[in-house]
């Protein structure tokens, strides 16, 4: 084994390819688009680094087009997780002793490959199976899973650099070591990053994990395992395990190894599985780590003296990237009546120009949503506000089902901050702007505040600096990442580290050493060079 210290290569963002018409990059993934899109994929569970097929198998679709399949994949059961929970605890010792160089060289492999020859793929997969443009899959399939995978590693360099202080005649030091266990990763559709960095953020620490990715998303997951397992991950460290939340949730969350949890998704199948915990907190062999990230209800809060031509654009982009199925689109606006007539009407000239269709059609603004259960939720919303008599829509309010889940871009109004669509998780292309009297800020600032159980992101727009200050102040624990002057969405791995409180989630702030000290556990060491050789102490002594 090396004695060296080594240093890690600094990690810088990964630069976001543009895909402009006539650039290199553009034709090789509309090459990649059509090449995956003639073939059908069969995706079998990894589970000891083996291949498993129960022949239980569902389909993954293109939302955009839902009567195109991209592929089958395998679904476990509650033996397929005693089989990955097995096949993690062979893998847990040396893994776990594989030096740290070794493990973050596996990681900074797998960066490299995303960024070189697996980015098309990685992009197109995205594109494909979630519904994403060009852009979108880029700035999430590739550049953001890139940072997690370099920044952690410079992450764990830095925890493990950490050392406490040492008096004459003894050394101290601390080890971070890997828990004893899994982690089960529940990984989230909208974003291939998180679904890449939810099992390897454990991994890199010197922790095994199952992984169970959302069911609507199977189709890029599948290609990320591939991906890891070509820079070299070991077999049984990450174990691939896609079925449904209950499936393959209640044996995991029962089982004896389970050492924490990585999830991200929806405020009540995250209170459900703490309840589990808790049910089962007697079986286990350690206290689980738990850390979630569940949501919002985003906001912009605009000031007077906002730039309207700013607060314009972040709000179309803030709620209507990805069709607003980000946990931090911007879903509610609190805009002052003394702008509100200049504001909505650009607002409504911005969205009328939106594009939406097929995501191979790059001129395309929004794509399909997910899935049916998702669109049939978003539009009950849309249908509740429009049977309601305390609101109205302002644009958009049309969808369509038959061909692909697309939903048009809405806005609703409302007097009242209290309406159902300013305080509930909608997560789809829908947005809803309460009018508030410029001498009510201060009320308004209270309904910002309390309308909704989440407070995962927020936007304040404002030119007066007083103004933002207090703003700011005011609204200091709805939002875990907070923005002024901008939009509530695009966290940077190593600028923003992401996630928020309340019902939002433990904010163990993905994209920083916050969330990597959850999946170690430090064990202190002392050596005393020269041991007392009495048991007397000198107050013992008499006159």
């Amino acid at each position: 084994m090396s004695n060296a210290s080594f240093e890690v290569p600094v990690p810088k963002n990964e630069p976001i390819k543009a895909y402009a018409p006539g650039s290199a990059e553009r034709a090789s993934l509309k090459a990649t688009l059509d090449a995956m899109a003639s073939e059908t994929v069969e995706m079998p569970m990894v589970i000891g680094g083996e291949e498993v097929r129960t022949g239980n198998t569902a389909r993954s679709v293109m939302p955009h087009d839902h009567g195109h399949v991209l592929g089958t994949y395998h679904q476990g059961d509650a033996a397929a997780v005693d089989a990955a929970a097995k096949a993690a605890k062979a893998a847990e010792r040396q893994w776990e002793e594989t030096p740290w160089e070794h493990r973050a060289a596996i990681f900074l492999k797998a960066a490299d490959l995303l960024a070189g020859p697996w980015r098309d793929r990685i992009n197109a997969a995205t594109m494909l199976g979630q519904s994403k443009n060009a852009f979108q899959a880029e700035v999430d399939a590739a550049c953001e899973l890139i940072d997690f995978w370099r920044y952690n590693v410079q992450y764990m360099r830095e925890i493990y650099s950490e050392q406490p202080e040492s008096s004459p005649g003894c050394w101290n030091r601390v080890e971070q070591r890997g828990l004893e266990g899994f982690v089960f990763a529940v990984t989230p559709f909208n974003f291939t990053s998180i679904a890449g960095n939810l099992p390897t953020a454990p991994a890199l620490m010197g922790t095994t994990s199952i992984w169970k990715p959302a069911s609507s998303a199977v189709y890029s997951a599948h290609f990320l395992m591939k991906l890891l397992e070509e820079a070299g991950l070991p077999p049984g460290v990450i174990n691939f395990v896609p079925g449904s939340g209950g499936t393959i949730g209640t044996p995991a969350l029962a089982h004896e190894d389970l050492a924490g949890i990585h999830f991200t998704g929806s405020t009540a199948v995250f209170q459900g599985m703490w309840k589990s915990v808790g049910d089962n907190i007697h079986n286990y062999k350690c206290y689980p780590r738990i850390v979630g990230e569940t949501g919002g209800k985003d906001f912009i809060f605009a000031h007077p003296s906002s730039d309207l031509d700013a607060l314009v654009a972040a709000t179309v982009r803030g709620a209507f990237e990805y069709q607003g199925q980000k946990c931090s689109a911007a879903s509610r606006a609190y805009i002052p009546r003394s702008i509100w007539n200049d504001y909505r009407d650009r607002l409504v000239a911005e969205i009328a120009q939106i594009t939406m269709g097929d995501p191979r059609d790059f001129s395309n603004f929004m794509n399909a949503v997910i899935d049916k259960n998702a669109f049939t939720t978003i539009t009950e919303y849309i249908d509740y506000a429009k049977a309601a008599s305390d609101a109205e829509i302002l644009t958009g309010g049309e969808y369509d089902g038959s061909a692909g889940y697309f939903i048009q871009p809405t806005v609703i109004t409302t007097d009242n901050p209290n309406f159902r669509t300013m305080c509930e998780e909608i997560f789809g292309p829908v947005i809803t702007v309460h009018v508030y009297d410029d001498a009510n800020l201060e009320d308004t600032l209270t309904a910002c505040d309390t309308a909704s159980a989440y407070a995962l992101t927020g936007a304040i727009f404002s030119q007066d600096r007083y103004a933002a200050v207090h703003m700011a102040d005011r609204l200091r624990h709805t939002a875990g990442n907070f923005y002024i002057n901008d939009k509530p969405t695009g966290a940077v791995v190593g600028q923003q580290p992401f996630g928020g409180g309340r019902a939002s989630g433990t904010n163990d702030k993905a994209g920083s050493k916050l969330n990597l000290l959850r999946w170690c556990s430090a064990r202190t060491i002392k050596e005393t060079f020269v041991p007392p050789t009495d048991w007397r102490y000198p107050f013992m002594g008499e006159r």
